[in-house]
């Protein structure tokens, strides 16, 4: 085979093979491969996930949040979200849950080989169908369905005076001032949930009702820095330290709330809240995602008989399956994020992970306080 026709890949084997014969390279060819590669990837992590001085992942604050209600026009919103994200995915949740798809339309992005959100149409051209061709109701990814444009950022510059910050989703838009309505996704599930009773097709249902909500703010404390931010901790962590006090604070986290689910199906009782949702967006990805790539790896959901069927039981509330594209979940870190998994090699789906496994019977409804009033009626 002549240079001129072979891959990249190919020629820089031909050319290694020539230097160093069947050998491995020189012992100083690799210290000095390592070293940059080192460097680079400090440079890379500094960008993607920026740390304090001990190493430790610290997230960037939202630049748009709590929007007021009086200002809205309910009918010009638009939603940005994207399928791997699990702050976005809490947003279409909500969105599903409350039955607001007629309301609140949504544009889904994929992400770019440049880390940033880019729309394509579904690359297999059939809605609804995964890459086997297996036919299935659930979210794919779209064009901008606004303007057209090409990327997030193309969205955010639009609004007036422009923008030069982070183009994160979710981000709720509207469409007739042009302008970022809210990008903190608590914010928006806190509106979704209760800003559009009178058109929602679901209005009765409160994911956030007065008399628990201490009881979600009370959770939220655990589970988002410990396990939502806990799972980025972990995989963002730039020394050994900053790791250790990340995985550790991730896994008491996850027993403390093991330990709850044994004698409670939702977090708040025998309501589905705003916590319950939060908490699912990171367990649905937990073990197709972070126990591998984050190193998330003491222990998998699964090894958790609560935890497990808790999330299994979430799963099957009618409309939230369709939010779990669990294929573009796995594509959108293994395949995007260069600086942890610098081959793009996605590993083969966990068996605990796929769909006809989240579909088993979970017997949660059996912790409902109601459920077992009736049994002890029964009796």
């Amino acid at each position: 085979m002549s240079l001129n026709t072979q891959t990249p890949v190919q020629l820089l084997t031909s050319v290694t093979k020539f230097i160093f014969g069947k050998s491995l390279p020189p012992q100083l060819l690799i210290s000095t491969v390592r070293t940059s590669w080192s460097t680079l990837w400090l440079l890379m992590m500094s960008q993607l996930a920026p740390s304090d001085p001990s190493g430790s992942y610290t997230r960037p604050t939202s630049q748009f949040l709590k929007p007021k209600l009086s200002n809205l026009n309910q009918m010009s919103l638009h939603l940005y979200a994207a399928l791997p994200c699990p702050w976005a995915h809490r947003t279409l949740i909500v969105r599903a849950l409350k039955g607001l798809e007629h309301v609140v339309p949504v544009s889904i992005a994929s992400p770019g080989l440049d880390g940033s959100w880019v729309f394509k149409e579904n690359e297999n051209g059939i809605p609804g169908r995964d890459k086997t061709g297996q036919e299935r109701d659930r979210l794919m990814p779209t064009r901008d369905k606004v303007s057209g444009v090409g990327t997030v950022r193309e969205v955010y510059k639009m609004r007036k005076g422009g923008y030069d910050g982070r183009c994160t989703v979710p981000m709720l838009w509207d469409v007739v001032n042009k302008e970022v309505v809210c990008n903190e996704s608590y914010d928006i599930i806190e509106l979704l949930n209760s800003g559009f009773n009178d058109v929602a097709r679901c209005p009765d249902l409160d994911l956030c009702p007065v008399e628990l909500k201490g009881k979600i703010e009370e959770w939220n404390g655990v589970i988002y820095p410990n396990i939502n931010n806990g799972v980025y901790r972990c995989g963002f962590a730039q020394s050994q330290e900053a790791y250790d006090t990340a995985v550790n604070e991730l896994f008491s986290a996850l027993d403390k709330v093991d330990d709850h689910l044994k004698g409670s199906r939702y977090l708040c009782g025998d309501k589905l809240t705003l916590a319950d949702v939060c908490l699912f967006t990171t367990l649905i990805r937990f073990d197709l995602v972070y126990n591998v790539m984050f190193k998330c790896t003491k222990k998998k959901v699964v090894e958790y008989p609560s935890l497990h069927g808790y999330m299994r039981d979430i799963y099957q509330i009618p409309g939230v399956a369709e939010t779990c594209n669990l294929e573009a979940m796995m594509d959108g870190y293994y395949k995007f994020l260069f600086p942890l998994n610098p081959g793009n090699i996605r590993p083969i789906m966990p068996t605990g992970s796929h769909h006809e496994t989240l579909l088993q019977s979970h017997n949660r409804e059996s912790l409902s306080t109601s459920q077992q009033s009736e049994q002890v009626l029964v009796s």
